[in-house]
């Protein structure tokens, strides 16, 4: 019976303990699902509804990419994308062979007109012949037997004449009806070949899209996770010669505006973010110089006016006049600060531990960068 106490608590023990997980060793395990914030990243700043994170996710991506194809796309024709026509022009298209189809229509119709008519010639002479050589026989003596040989002569000869003219005509109107050498859409060696070689292209371009689409290494626009709810950020790898976050907004915005078409059902504010770093006064302020360089420049004949837009979430041990007053005092002298229509606007997005930082245009032209309210219907 003691035996048996002791072996029950034994087997309880080792249900009860969980397995060890031996990892690889000096190897990060992977987390499932997007990885985290952090600071160094450009990209867009997404607001949404609450607990539609995952589905905001998907349609920023999708919206993001399209507008970036058309920037690009607009800059390689050099022409303005804003101004590029929603739809295809309908236009007239006339072939080269369209008026001579018609000319070619008319001179067959010409030929067997005349083909008929001269037909019916041929046979009213033919039979005037036979009555002509009829009366002359009931008329005159019958001396010669051989009379209805020669009016059968004369009038074989002259039929085989006419025969012979309308078989040149049939001939020539045979050679009307044939269609023109341009008309003739025969597959040549070459065509073949041709297409071909525009189908392996292709294919070669599909699978490289895919093999790229697959490969998250050299993907241009991915989702990161910001760890607050109703918040989406989606990283843009950084690229020379591809447009900046800021002109993919500015662009997403104004043809928002001006077409007023839906986008998505779940975002509501697009934000461009151009630099991330953690959320102190001392971090921010290095982080903005590259900024306060490229968009308020010292030497300028025309000075700017500017607001800075400061928002936290899942942080409230920042003070929040500190934080602005200290982006407001990084921007040089010329340009000033002017809160009612400002020219620029510099938005400072704080997510936990981490500061988002962006340079706008026409902030509160646009609706605030509000894609909902852009879209929707005039009332």
């Amino acid at each position: 019976m003691a035996t048996e106490n002791k072996a029950k608590p034994s087997t309880v023990t080792n249900k009860g303990k969980k397995r060890k997980q031996y990892l690889p060793h000096n190897k990060a395990v992977k987390k499932k699902g997007a990885y985290p914030l952090r600071p160094g990243v450009q990209g867009f700043f997404i607001t949404c509804d609450g607990g539609r994170e995952r589905q905001a996710a998907h349609e920023a991506l999708d919206v993001i990419d399209s507008f970036f194809e058309e920037l690009v796309n607009g800059k390689d024709f050099g022409e303005d994308p804003a101004v590029l026509p929603n739809k295809p022009l309908n236009k007239k298209i006339t072939f080269s062979y369209s008026d001579d189809e018609g000319d070619d229509d008319d001179d067959e119709g010409d030929g067997e007109g005349e083909e008929e008519g001269q037909e019916e010639v041929i046979k009213s002479n033919a039979s005037k012949e036979i009555d002509a050589c009829q009366e002359s026989l009931t008329n005159k003596d019958l001396d010669h037997p051989n009379s209805d040989d020669v009016c059968h002569g004369k009038v074989t000869e002259e039929t085989s004449d006419n025969q012979k003219d309308g078989a040149n005509i049939e001939n020539q109107a045979d050679n009307l009806e044939e269609p023109p050498a341009k008309k003739q859409c025969l597959e040549t060696d070459t065509s073949k070949s041709a297409t071909n070689e525009k189908e392996k292209s292709i294919d070669k371009l599909i699978e490289a899209e895919l093999n790229e689409l697959g490969d998250k290494s050299k993907r241009l626009f991915f989702n990161l996770d910001s760890g607050c709810n109703g918040v989406v950020f989606v990283q843009m790898r950084k690229r020379d010669g591809v447009p900046s976050p800021k002109d993919i907004v500015q662009h997403m915005m104004t043809s928002a505006a001006s077409t007023r078409k839906h986008m998505s059902r779940s975002i509501l504010r697009v934000l461009p973010v151009e630099v991330a770093c953690y959320s102190s006064e001392e971090e921010i302020t290095r982080a903005m110089k590259p900024l306060i360089e490229q968009y308020f420049p010292v030497e300028t004949q025309n000075p700017r006016k500017f607001a800075v837009l400061y928002e936290a979430r899942a942080n409230s041990g920042i003070d929040r006049m500190k934080i602005i007053n200290s982006v407001a005092k990084s921007v040089p002298a010329p340009h000033k600060v002017d809160l009612s229509n400002p020219d620029m606007t510099i938005v400072v997005e704080i997510v936990k531990t981490i500061c988002l930082i962006g340079v706008v245009e026409k902030y509160k032209e646009l609706a605030k960068y509000n894609l909902r309210q852009l879209t929707s219907p005039k009332q």
